[in-house]
């Protein structure tokens, strides 16, 4: 990606705002507007339609409220949540209301850079320890089971991984498999699924 790429930030903590602006802007980044609410995240994602925002949840209206707004005036937009919260509820709450990233705010720079440029470039991220532990949790539901039937044990496996943002490397490191068997799996889900890439096979596998 040549184009420098073009963010919105909103958190109403002032002092951590500006320490990302400064990071990200030194990696290359344009942060074209910045707020403290869920409504000036609204309003500034409809405005400038920037590459992504980068929400808090913990803010005045409540960051989750406002991704689906931001995604409907800005559908181009990929929203990834910065926050401090590991509650399995928010992140839930965050992918399945359309969020592609939720990130930890005790991230690196150049780690937070690399997720931004993934979602942007139409990955999706979570922290593989989140991941791993929503997935523990989960408990299948006959009805989920039956709308997947088309799915093999493993590649449900595979595919609950690659749902909560984990690349073929992780997931290959989390099953004990090669990451071209990984791979393997993950074309015949995706065409299993009627899909063509891991946002569209993710998307549905949530829903």
């Amino acid at each position: 990606m040549t184009e420098k790429i073009r963010l919105v930030l909103v958190d109403d903590h002032p002092m951590f705002r500006a320490g990302v602006y400064k990071s990200l802007g030194d990696l290359g980044f344009e942060i074209v507007g910045e707020g403290g609410s869920a409504s000036d995240a609204v309003s500034l994602a409809t405005t400038h339609c920037p590459e992504a925002v980068l929400l808090d949840i913990s803010m005045p209206g409540n960051g989750l409220s406002a991704v689906q707004t931001i995604l409907a005036n800005a559908p181009a937009t990929k929203v990834i949540i910065l926050t401090a919260s590991e509650d399995g509820d928010d992140v839930r709450a965050a992918m399945q209301s359309g969020a592609c990233g939720y990130v930890l705010k005790g991230i690196g720079s150049r780690d937070l850079a690399s997720v931004v440029r993934t979602v942007v470039l139409g990955g999706s991220y979570v922290p593989p320890n989140l991941s791993a532990r929503l997935i523990s949790e989960r408990k299948p539901h006959p009805a989920a089971m039956q709308a997947h039937d088309g799915l093999s044990a493993r590649e449900r496996e595979v595919m609950d991984l690659i749902a909560f943002g984990m690349s073929n490397k992780l997931v290959a490191r989390k099953l004990g498999l090669h990451e071209k068997t990984v791979k393997h799996h993950a074309t015949r889900i995706f065409a299993k699924l009627s899909v063509s890439n891991r946002t569209e096979a993710a998307l549905r596998w949530r829903r």
